[in-house]
């Protein structure tokens, strides 16, 4: 299998709200997450349309996909 990262929060539910599964969260360095995707065809144009700010998502869904990935990095 081969795995997407990011370290950027947006993106990351970006990628989750377009159905893309997070597999893990990195928590190695002490100062920023690393979130790893599976990688699946499309998700690279999903993640250009992100960073060319031409990616439209459910607001709602996006704002409740960023509330929990907050969630799973604060906890423990």
């Amino acid at each position: 299998m081969e795995y997407l990262q990011t370290f950027d929060l947006g993106a990351a539910a970006s990628l989750i709200t377009s159905g893309f599964q997070l597999i893990s969260l990195d928590k190695a360095n002490p100062r920023k997450v690393q979130f790893n995707f599976l990688r699946e065809a499309g998700i690279e144009a999903v993640l250009d349309d992100y960073w060319s700010n031409n990616l439209e998502v459910r607001a709602r869904t996006f704002f409740d996909n960023m509330k929990m990935l907050k969630n799973r990095i604060y906890s423990e």
